[in-house]
């Protein structure tokens, strides 16, 4: 059996390390609209996290002890996550950075894709936030390189063409609908809305009951920028309509974490190139 999502991470992370390619050691340290995370932080991140991925789902005893220490890193010696990651590159992978860096990530996402292949998908992992299947996982890495990539595309001004595999990225946001209320403490409303989505290649995707009063439609694109966080609501097509899909699209968060506001309004956008 194909495992579609690992091929899915492996797709979308070859379509960003094309972009990646090209551009010399100096271009890492380029601040982009996410937090001032530069390139290098954004690699380094995705690196570190796709090791972890790999890691909970060869012995999650290993991975719960090394999150643990990375968050008491975090806590205790009041580092960011960015320099937690840039010690564990230290300690793992020599230091590398800029293209050297670039190289690892690539080929450790290869051999990471190609070795799920024979696992089971329905295997229970643990992860940094609720235990998750292992085809959650990949499905989570791909949300996350899609979404970090798509920081790297603003900054250098590059219109992105994505393709149907965000569909994974788009069901992540639907099934952490209640997942978006629990995180903040919030009562989880019994309504969810009715998600119609237009795919990039014109094909039509649909969740929950339709409905003419509670709803979210328009571009594939748009509701997974949103649901990622890498745009706000404000800046997008999507129609939305109805109290409860209002709220939700107003801090949507797919990713596992502490809650995270989305971007302010006019903040992040493809830049000129």
């Amino acid at each position: 059996m194909v495992f579609q999502q690992a091929l899915d991470l492996r797709d979308e992370s070859e379509e960003l390390h094309a972009l990646l390619a090209p551009l010399d050691d100096a271009s890492y340290d380029r601040k982009t609209q996410f937090k001032d995370w530069t390139l290098h932080d954004i690699v380094a991140h995705l690196h570190i996290f796709n090791w972890a991925a790999a890691e909970s789902i060869r012995d999650g005893d290993a991975f719960a002890a090394w999150y643990a220490g990375f968050g008491r890193a975090m806590a205790t010696e009041n580092k960011s996550m960015r320099e937690v990651t840039d010690d564990w590159l230290d300690e793992h992978e020599s230091g590398v950075r800029g293209s050297a860096l670039l190289s690892r990530w690539r080929a450790f996402y290869r051999d990471f894709t190609d070795s799920v292949q024979g696992i089971d998908p329905k295997k229970r992992v643990k992860w940094a936030g609720p235990d998750m299947s292992v085809r959650s996982s990949l499905t989570a890495r791909l949300m996350e390189t899609w979404a970090h990539g798509q920081e790297i595309y603003d900054l250098l001004g590059v219109e992105r063409q994505d393709k149907d595999r965000i569909q994974g990225v788009a069901v992540l946001g639907v099934s952490t609908f209640g997942w978006t209320f629990v995180n903040r403490g919030l009562d989880v409303p019994t309504d969810a809305p009715y998600v119609r989505l237009t795919a990039p290649s014109g094909a039509v995707w649909e969740w929950n009951e339709p409905s003419e009063a509670n709803r979210v439609q328009g571009s594939a694109t748009e509701f997974c920028q949103v649901v990622a966080q890498t745009r706000n609501i404000a800046d997008t097509a999507l129609d939305v309509v109805g109290q409860t899909a209002t709220r939700w699209m107003s801090i949507a968060q797919c990713f596992a974490g502490a809650p995270e506001d989305p971007p302010a309004p006019g903040t992040r956008f493809r830049q000129s190139p």
